[in-house]
């Protein structure tokens, strides 16, 4: 029962993360006064995640790739591509296995490629998680995500609590241990970070609009990759950090249907100038 519990609770967890979004009342927890928000169960006090834009996050951590070797986080940022981050831990029963399978389908969906436009990083927070593992779980995804030229372009790291606790800190993922379960209790959802090492943008939930996480790789790229139609969404579509989605801009989008409509008068106008010119 306190797993089922645990789970449910984990599941609304993002919808908590989000500042300025609404929690849904869960009638199985009690209430707090204060906010008529959920009260979390004590294990659950604390977990979340914080928004930290443009904080940057320490490159000089240092991790085990899906070899064994011992990389530096700055390893992944000297391409000058934008990074997709996900902290999840490898043995996790369901929630890490949700939020990884959520953003390998978005990928699928956006035409660009891991190791050509961007990296992906994901990296556990369970110290005990092995290169091994993380091995096994990077061949399911490059498999699951079907490019098989773009291997290159994810890694699986594991590492210690010295590496793995202030990289959380920096993008403010807060997370705790359950001795009872012997599972991590933790939000869910995936954040991009620039090619300096900033924290861009983030994504909440298991599953992740194609278009939020391309416009947020363009954005963390400052337009180094993408095309001229997303410049032209850039312009009509803001992201919110409240609800950690890409939402329209009324004024933009009016802008923007006013010069079509401008430049298409003009097409028509010139065209019938010209007809006119040639008539006489």
């Amino acid at each position: 029962m306190r797993e089922s519990l645990v789970v449910f609770v984990l599941a609304a967890l993002p919808a908590l993360a989000q500042p300025g979004q609404p929690a849904p009342v869960q009638p199985s927890l009690t209430m707090q006064d204060s906010n008529l928000r959920p009260a979390l169960p004590g294990a659950l006090a604390g977990v979340g995640i914080d928004q930290k834009l443009d904080e940057q996050v320490p490159l000089d951590l240092v991790f085990r790739d899906e070899a064994g070797r011992a990389v530096p986080l700055a390893s992944f940022f000297q391409s000058g591509k934008p990074v997709l981050l996900a902290l999840v831990y490898y043995r996790c029963p369901m929630l890490c296995t949700q939020i990884l399978t959520g953003m390998a389908s978005a990928l699928k969906a956006v035409s660009f490629n891991p190791g050509r436009d961007f990296e992906v990083v994901a990296v556990s927070i369970d110290p005990k998680d092995t290169p091994e593992i993380a091995a096994a779980k990077k061949q399911m995804y490059v498999k699951r995500y079907g490019r098989a030229d773009t291997a290159n372009g994810w890694h699986f790291l594991t590492g210690d609590e010295a590496g793995i606790k202030p990289l959380a800190d920096a993008v403010g993922f807060h997370y705790k241990y359950d001795s009872a379960t012997g599972q991590f209790a933790h939000a869910s959802g995936v954040m991009i970070l620039t090619p300096g090492g900033r924290v861009s943008r983030y994504f909440y939930g298991v599953e992740y609009a194609p278009r939020d996480l391309r416009l947020g790789l363009v954005e963390a790229s400052k337009n180094k990759i993408g095309s001229p139609v997303d410049q032209i969404l850039l312009f009509c579509y803001h992201y919110d950090p409240a609800t950690g989605k890409y939402g329209a801009v009324a004024i933009n989008l009016v802008r923007f249907a006013a010069a079509g409509f401008v430049l298409i008068g003009g097409a028509f106008l010139w065209i019938a100038f010209r007809r006119d010119s040639r008539a006489g």
